[in-house]
């Protein structure tokens, strides 16, 4: 009886751990990485597609690295103890999609100065650029591509921003508030409905 307990216990001791181990990697969240907004350009800058890229191109997205490099943002980053906004992983955290909205730079391969770009909002393209899976947005879905929503540009438009003016934005009934998410939406708004895209 004492040898059949210390077979279960050795059982218990060796396998049970590895269990675990197999159960709370199977609960990892799956992790992609990024490519960088010279891969989207690819296709996305096809005036037939939506010209995604030349639209983004031209917003404030696309220059906020560069902001930091303005008088007004050295101002800011002195008076918050930051020598260099553009060498700051407290500014970087949101002025480019290399730190991915955390002030640890993690994805090597992207340039600082693409500002925010792509993957910022639909996250990193590794698995969901091919064609063949962009061709379907649930498999593209299924394979890291976000479809971004308000949560998503909280990240940044919140009131931890040293620029943050809780009165920015009309809201249609007079109202004032910090980031008025249909306004700032359709500032940015670069997608065509893919029953426009297949005419």
């Amino acid at each position: 009886m004492h040898i059949i307990s210390l077979i279960i216990s050795l059982f218990l001791l060796l396998f049970i751990p590895i269990f675990q181990s197999i159960e709370v990697l199977a609960k990892e969240p799956i992790r992609f990485n990024y490519v960088g907004v010279g891969l989207c350009k690819l296709c996305h800058k096809d005036k037939k597609l939506g010209d995604q890229y030349n639209v983004w191109s031209n917003t404030q997205h696309s220059k906020s690295f560069y902001t930091l490099g303005t008088p007004e943002a050295k101002e800011i980053a002195i008076n918050l103890g930051i020598i260099d906004p553009q060498q700051s992983n407290k500014c970087l955290r949101c002025h480019s999609t290399a730190y991915a909205f955390t002030e640890e730079k993690v994805a090597e391969d992207l340039q600082i100065e693409d500002g925010v770009q792509c993957e910022s909002c639909h996250g990193p393209g590794e698995e969901y650029t091919y064609l063949e899976v962009m061709e379907n947005i649930d498999k593209a879905k299924s394979n890291g591509l976000i479809m971004p929503t308000e949560e998503t540009c909280r990240n940044c438009h919140n009131p931890e921003s040293p620029t943050w003016n809780p009165e920015r934005d009309p809201t249609p009934d007079g109202e004032r508030v910090g980031f008025y998410f249909p306004t700032r939406k359709k500032m940015i708004e670069h997608h065509r409905p893919l029953k426009e895209i297949k005419k």
